[in-house]
């Protein structure tokens, strides 16, 4: 059995590597938008579907499994995206300075069925200084980053405390994936 990637995220594509996964990668373009009253949940998980299913376009055969996943960081309810400019990142970052916010990522593996998990996490950062703020925006490690931090980098050193699943703050919860995965018969049981 085949299994592809539709993501360009080298996150997630390292994530699978560690659980000791092959993989084909099939970056996909869709739109990210938000639709007027969707929950945040319900946001993340189309967003994942959206992805499987433009990948699996590609891929008509039987035997291949498409991986989509999605990472949302929300904090007062607000969704904090991948930041557009540097005046972006530091407003987002600021928002999370003191504050413990919330982090989504869906999966969803499509084959014979279509299954579907999320991992919820929580994530308190320190307090960060201005100072703090602009030596961050100057690493780059915020850009293209969903609320402009990664977790697994420099950005670590925020965290105060953590809930949740390391690598689903990361980008690929690792347990959830790999009872999906299971769950299609890409895995013994």
């Amino acid at each position: 059995m085949k299994l592809v990637l539709a993501s360009a995220s080298p996150r997630r594509a390292e994530l699978l590597k560690q659980m000791g996964v092959v993989f084909d990668v099939k970056a996909v373009d869709i739109d990210e938008s938000t639709m007027a009253g969707e929950a945040v949940d319900d946001y993340v998980m189309r967003l994942a579907l959206s992805k499987a299913n433009a990948a699996k376009l590609y891929y008509q055969q039987d035997d291949v499994l498409v991986l989509g996943s999605d990472t949302t960081v929300v904090i007062n309810g607000e969704i904090l995206g991948k930041p557009r400019s540097k005046v972006d990142a530091l407003r987002m970052l600021r928002l999370l300075s003191g504050n413990t916010h919330r982090v989504l990522t869906s999966v969803v593996v499509l084959g014979e069925q279509q299954l579907a998990a999320i991992s919820e996490s929580w994530v308190t950062f320190a307090e960060l200084s201005e100072e703090d703020l602009e030596w961050y925006w100057s690493t780059d490690e915020s850009k293209g980053k969903a609320g402009a931090y990664a977790i697994q980098g420099l950005a670590a050193m925020f965290v105060s405390r953590l809930e949740g699943s390391f690598s689903g703050v990361m980008g690929l919860p690792i347990y959830e994936t790999s009872q999906l995965l299971k769950d299609q018969g890409f895995f013994k049981k």
